[in-house]
């Protein structure tokens, strides 16, 4: 009993550091030093220093083997100006051709062919209906730039290409859904250029880019693609979520944050690969460039400090391309700009043959597991309308499939509830010997059946399933602002209705750091069930376990409290069942919540229940526990010592005659 209640005390306790720690240790230090990095590049920039930048024209490193280098893509900022206007004004102070879909708005820019101003129109900032859709790019100029463009890079550097000044020409005014735009721009000295854009019904857009030559010698050229964006974005700071660069290269995710390319020698961080994607991910949102995924790709995470202003590039260099006079060359790359919608990206991947696209979605470690819970989510709400009852609906099928091993738990628990009164005479009978009480707990586990470990197994089984439940929570999209009842409408955000404002009675926008004490009504919910499963369970023999254990449900409602309302819904379902499930078990085999026996129908205790070895199974558990007393006493005390016959049984002596 002593092992099975240290085990599970490990576990909680594990969890329980290491979500403390993440929450008043990591996050504060990542802020602090992001807060101290801010502060020395301000003052490495104030004394003339330059951090991470280089001339957009500086080749890349040695390939190796005396093997020339590539031209290096170019700063996709270069020659933007550094002070910021809103994002309306920098969007019309140029020449423009609208974007328009169901789902994206916009523009894009003809200097520079960028696409730069792009709204989500499916998405809001809050759950209010007028607050802002999202805002994905934003031009250069604006507060923060964030940004895609394309173009080629010459072998020979007398050879005049489009730059990021450069203002190309179209007739079209609206860029849509199956309404493409083509770009044309003449080099004037031979060399023509066009670009053709096209967008799916979705966030994907498709651009081709095609050089015809009309001069007189061959020009050899290399494509490229980037995505450019401007300061460090807000991030969670989780370790559990990855916000920053990513890409998927030789089939293989890499994952860099925005401190590590920052950190990284010159800023750069580059690779080669077949294939594959390269981007910019937010918690919710991602930018990706994706190239031809069967030509050999050069690609890039690139970091410069411009102005004291971080900025942030992902970039690729196809393979060089050769155009001989007379003739066209085209290459097409695509950009995904938009929401991570699972099947959205597994559409992307199948249907265009994307490597790991899915992956996009930090869905973690226990992905094998994470997102087949996703997809039974994702279905049960097709059928009810609701994630919330799919939250619930998917506790169930854990319970069914768990139910056989949770089943034998609970009776080897309800045995060991029932021995609750014997153990207890163990511990005070040896309180000052333990190695004795051990002995004689594991004789009394081993005469009644009773296994005191058995009952860690369905929650170290379950500890995966936790997590990966709340990672779906964390990381989908489509838990975002996802209702369930009353007045839980973001099963991804806690539950809004807190002690300190009297459950929303009370206006009152809580303080920081008294959040972790502003408790809502779910997670409340939660401590009051596991409460009650917990007094289900066997009582630890030592006081001081007794009580620690007593405040676990306390700890983990003020833990949980600040968790995804989703999780916590999930967590008091659960314990909800178990409670259910336990206590039919414990009236089945005759042991009431305090610990005490009961006779079941007929006055016979269950086979394998805990009747001792040998004696009828039809005694009551009176006689039994009456037997059990005995015989663990008679191993403690002598032999009672004869009783003396009382003076009505003494035997009579024959009467001598007188004679």
């Amino acid at each position: 009993m002593m092992d099975q209640r240290n085990l599970l005390l490990a576990i909680v306790v594990s969890v329980s550091i290491l979500l403390g720690y993440q929450f008043l240790v990591e996050q504060p230090r990542l802020e602090r030093e992001r807060a101290a990095q801010q502060a020395a590049e301000a003052e490495r920039k104030a004394a003339g220093e330059t951090v991470g930048t280089a001339e957009p024209a500086t080749p890349l490193p040695d390939a190796g083997g005396g093997v020339p280098a590539p031209p290096a893509v170019p700063d996709g900022t270069a020659g933007v100006p550094g002070a910021p206007v809103p994002a309306p004004s920098a969007a019309a102070s140029e020449p423009r051709v609208q974007i328009v879909s169901s789902r994206v708005k916009g523009s894009l820019s003809l200097k520079g062919a960028r696409i730069d101003d792009l709204l989500l129109t499916d998405y809001r900032e809050t759950l209010d209906e007028d607050s802002p859709q999202i805002t994905l790019f934003t031009p250069p100029g604006a507060g923060s730039p964030y940004f895609a463009q394309f173009g080629w890079l010459p072998t020979d550097p007398n050879v005049a290409t489009p730059t990021p000044q450069t203002v190309w020409e179209t007739t079209k005014t609206t860029l849509g859904p199956d309404s493409p735009v083509v770009l044309t721009w003449n080099n004037g000295a031979g060399l023509v250029f066009t670009q053709e854009i096209a967008l799916d019904s979705n966030y994907m857009f498709k651009v081709t880019q095609r050089v015809t030559n009309r001069g007189q010698r061959a020009v050899a050229l290399r494509p490229y693609g980037l995505i450019s964006r401007t300061d460090t974005p807000d991030v969670f700071g989780f370790w559990i979520l990855h916000e920053g660069l990513l890409g998927v290269f030789g089939e293989t995710l890499k994952e860099v944050d925005y401190d590590d390319v920052s950190d990284a020698d010159d800023g750069r961080i580059a690779q080669t690969s077949v294939g594959g994607w390269i981007g910019i991910t937010d918690k919710y949102w991602l930018a990706a460039l994706i190239p031809d995924q069967k030509a050999s790709i050069a690609s890039r995470f690139v970091y410069t400090l411009q102005d004291r202003r971080d900025k942030y590039q992902v970039d690729t260099l196809g393979e060089q391309r050769t155009v001989q006079p007379g003739a066209t060359i085209e290459v097409s790359e695509r950009l995904f700009a938009g929401a991570k919608e699972v099947r959205l990206l597994d559409a992307y991947e199948e249907n265009l043959g994307i490597v790991n696209f899915d992956l996009a979605v930090d869905f973690g470690w226990f992905y094998f597991l994470t997102k087949p819970i996703f997809y039974v989510l994702e279905y049960f709400n097709r059928m009810i309308g609701n994630f919330g009852l799919a939250i619930l609906l998917l506790t169930v099928l854990i319970k069914i499939a768990f139910f056989p091993l949770a089943n034998k738990s609970y009776r080897a628990m309800s045995r060991l509830k029932k021995l609750q009164p014997e153990m207890m005479k163990i511990r005070d009978r040896f309180k000052e010997d333990r190695q004795r009480q051990n002995q004689e707990m594991m004789a009394l586990y081993k005469k009644e059946n009773a296994n005191p470990v058995s009952g860690c197994f369905p929650i170290l089984i379950q500890i995966p399933v936790f997590f990966a439940l709340y990672k779906v929570l964390f990381v989908s999209i489509e838990m975002r602002h996802a209702p369930f009842f009353g007045w839980i409408q973001d099963l991804s955000a806690p539950d809004p209705l807190g002690i300190l404002t009297a459950f929303g009675l009370i206006d009152w926008s809580v303080p920081e750091l008294l959040q972790i004490a502003n408790i809502g009504i779910w997670p409340l919910i939660m401590g009051g069930t596991m409460y009650l499963q917990q007094k289900l369970n066997p009582q630890p023999a030592d006081p001081t376990q007794a009580k620690i254990f007593l405040m676990l449900p306390i700890v983990f409602t003020f833990m949980l409290g600040q968790f995804p309302a989703g999780l916590v819904i999930y967590w008091a379902w659960n314990n909800l069942l178990s409670i259910a499930q336990q206590w039919i078990i414990m009236r089945q085999m005759g042991v009431t919540m305090s610990g005490q026996t009961v006779a079941l129908p007929g006055g016979k205790t269950k086979p394998g229940s805990g009747a001792p070895s040998g004696g009828s199974q039809s005694a009551g558990p009176a006689k039994a526990k009456a037997k059990r007393r005995k015989e663990g006493s008679a191993q403690d005390t002598p032999p009672p010592r004869p009783k003396r016959r009382s003076g009505n049984n003494k035997r009579k002596r024959p009467r001598r005659s007188a004679s």
